[in-house]
């Protein structure tokens, strides 16, 4: 059965040469099975025929049973033609009406047949009309089996080549009357059995040719059961045997290092979250096995200081720590916050970035070589093949969905054994969402905010109201505070979003002639870049007027104000990163998101929740719920944008949960993938591993 599932497309009786390319090129479909998982997106229910004197006004989709009376024909223009088929049941007459393809239409339909009529009748000149609808013969329907029908995304490019969603399903169900035999079981029972799911054969069956919504709703669970299940068992296998291939350093001790600055230097008592989340880390790094832990924490959490407690660690083990940050500004905040932190100890900690050359960048290489540089920040630069370590032992990624699967694996290889990683990210990532893309992970949450911070107050202006947002700003300013300015930079339109930054940072520079204002956007040259934020961090430019270059790795307590215009151009996950910006002392901050007024609901949804909540946990969640995984930032740039086919990973927790469950038992009971019970499923994840989407392992 799985040869046929196999077969090319281009032979499945209706497609030939000329479909297959359409259905290659327009959605990647190249074999049987492929086919076969293309799964509709709606059904409508057809178990009703109309009679054309019971239609109302607010019908929606109906069906007919009527005959064609005659046929007319208005010219529209150069090469354009209406065609009209007027019909009649009986009870009334209707018009059927096409604006294209009318030789087709003249060659295939015939005045005086019964032909069932389905589409969304309208009102034109006092008499039903149905515009371009589904018409087939009354004969060759059997209205026993018409039921609910399913419809199928399809590009335009298909539908002026008559692939329509009608003739995606007619192919569907031309494969399933050739696949005489059940499709092959690709779950044993033991596992579909006690979860009470249907067959895969049945599934894919009721999936395309459902009788009723009981049909639908028990092959929608089994297929994505399988999906996921299949998605995690490869997730914890490969986990599985990292963890025995790989043996950890042991660091066994906690000594002077840790303890001066626990004792001496600690600026403010850790949260019960910092407490929780460096005994996860402790427990992990003298274990024997290798760590590989995701640690989450909102802006302004703590995450830092737990890094460095653990990298003391480290030290206190005779190894070294480093630090890989994505932009020079975060590496040199970076560096910052730890020196002052270990003010006075015996630590010796560097900087290495694009910027850093001559005797500097060689003083650096040689006290990591000999093992007298113990902590390194840096960027990108620290991979270089030039950087050798004496010996690396903890590695921690800030902002890891900043770097590539191979960046991080050539840190890896710094070391004779691998080290210790912890990957660091402020952006909260759900919890069903971290299963799946980083499910060979232990995570850890910093869920509680150092005290004495103040939430940001958050608030929606439209952009018409200047007067009021700029007396605001400078209520602030005049307090002694200072204020970011944020304009959008989009890619595709970057001039124009460039041009809207200068004119914004001209109109501001009017509007506060009394303070000096700073310019930050991509594409200023890095030095020109460092030297406005450093006026910035300073004090000694008092508003910022930048792009999203700041969203990560500015901390300048002092500003306390965040503006952001044209709000509605970001997502969720990017305002609350850049609302993170400010609140990072001790007075009241204020986050401005300014848009038009002409918003969608889904945009205005999305500044609502910015404006009710500064949790980023749930934030995250209504992000995934809004835009889906592979929308979600951090996805597509590491190369683990999603390829579920049925799935969602945003609406199906509960699915992801018990796939995963399964998934654990397996692996638990057979690690080795020996005992013959498994060998099914062992074979389909070999056979899997080669389409299933690759949600990155860090190491």
């Amino acid at each position: 059965m799985l040869d046929i599932l196999n077969q090319d497309i281009q032979f499945l009786p209706g497609v030939g040469p000329r479909r297959k390319v359409l259905l290659e090129k327009e959605l990647n479909i190249r074999t049987y099975g492929e086919l076969l998982e293309y799964y509709p997106y709606k059904y409508v229910d057809r178990s009703r025929v109309y009679r054309i004197g019971e239609l109302s006004g607010d019908a929606s989709f109906v069906q007919v049973r009527a005959r064609i009376l005659s046929f007319e024909t208005f010219d529209m223009g150069p090469h354009r033609t209406r065609l009209v088929a007027h019909v009649s049941d009986g009870t009334g007459v209707a018009d059927v009406v096409w604006f294209s393809g009318a030789k087709h239409i003249l060659e295939h339909l015939k005045p005086g047949i019964d032909y069932i009529i389905f589409g969304r009748p309208t009102v034109y000149n006092g008499r039903y009309q149905f515009a371009h609808p589904d018409v087939d013969p009354a004969s060759e329907l059997q209205f026993s089996q018409m039921g609910l029908q399913p419809y199928y995304v399809t590009t335009e490019k298909m539908k002026k080549s008559g692939m329509n969603s009608r003739a995606v399903e007619k192919l569907i169900k031309t494969m399933l009357e050739l696949l005489k035999n059940p499709l092959e079981e690709t779950i044993p029972a033991f596992i579909t059995s006690p979860l009470k799911l249907i067959s895969r054969d049945e599934a894919f069956r009721k999936i395309h040719s459902p009788k009723c919504n009981d049909d639908i709703s028990r092959a929608r669970y089994r297929l994505k059961f399988e999906e996921l299940f299949y998605v995690q068992l490869n997730i914890l296998r490969y986990a599985s045997d990292r963890r025995r291939k790989y043996r950890g350093y042991v660091f066994g001790r906690i000594g002077s290092f840790f303890n001066d600055f626990y004792f001496n230097n600690l600026p403010f008592p850790l949260t019960g979250a910092q407490q929780r989340v460096i005994k996860e880390i402790r427990n992990d790094v003298r274990s024997g096995r290798q760590m590989n832990r995701l640690l989450q924490g909102d802006v302004g959490s703590g995450k830092t200081l737990v890094a460095l407690m653990s990298m003391l660690i480290a030290l206190d083990n005779g190894y070294q720590a480093c630090i890989m940050a994505p932009t020079e500004i975060l590496a040199e905040q970076h560096v910052a916050t730890i020196t002052a932190f270990l003010h006075g100890m015996n630590v010796r900690v560097e900087l290495l970035t694009g910027m850093v050359k001559g005797k500097r960048r060689k003083a650096v290489l040689e006290g990591l070589a000999d093992g007298s540089v113990n902590i390194l920040v840096g960027t990108h630069a620290v991979i270089e093949d030039s950087v050798q370590f004496a010996r690396l032992g903890y590695v921690i990624i800030d902002e890891q969905h900043r770097f590539g699967v191979v960046q991080r694996a050539r840190l890896w290889s710094k070391s004779d054994n691998p080290p210790h990683v912890l990957v660091m990210t402020a952006t909260p990532i759900p919890r069903t969402l971290a299963m799946t893309i980083y499910g060979d992970l232990d995570v850890s949450v910093i869920d509680e905010l150092p005290p004495g911070r103040k939430p940001v107050v958050t608030l929606h202006k439209y952009e018409d109201q200047t007067t009021s947002l700029y007396a605001g700003i400078r209520r602030q300013l005049n307090a002694g505070r200072q204020a970011y300015i944020v304009f959008p930079l989009i890619k595709e339109s970057e001039k124009i979003d460039l041009k809207n930054l200068e004119e914004g940072y001209e109109a501001l520079k009017e509007a506060f002639p009394e303070f000096r204002l700073g310019k930050v956007h991509g594409r200023m040259k890095a030095i020109e870049k460092e030297e406005e934020m450093n006026r910035f961090v300073s004090g000694e430019t008092r508003i910022l007027v930048a792009t999203t270059v700041i969203e990560v790795g500015v901390n300048v307590p002092n500003a306390t104000i965040m503006v952001i215009i044209n709000a509605e151009r970001f997502g969720l996950s990017q305002l609350h990163q850049l609302r993170g910006r400010v609140g990072r002392g001790a007075d009241q901050s204020f986050c401005i998101l300014v848009s038009k007024r002409k918003l969608s609901d889904d945009t205005r949804r999305r500044l609502d929740i910015m404006c009710d909540t500064c949790d980023g946990f749930k934030i995250a969640d209504a992000d995934l719920k809004l835009r889906g995984p592979g929308d979600l930032e951090g996805t597509q740039q590491s190369g683990m944008a999603f390829d579920l086919k049925i799935a969602d990973v945003a609406k199906d927790g509960q699915i992801v949960q018990l796939a995963r469950d399964e998934a654990q038992r397996i692996v638990d009971d057979d690690p080795q993938c020996g005992k013959s019970e498994y060998s099914m499923l062992w074979h389909r994840l070999d056979a899997l591993r080669k389409n299933l989407p690759y949600f990155g392992a860090i190491s």
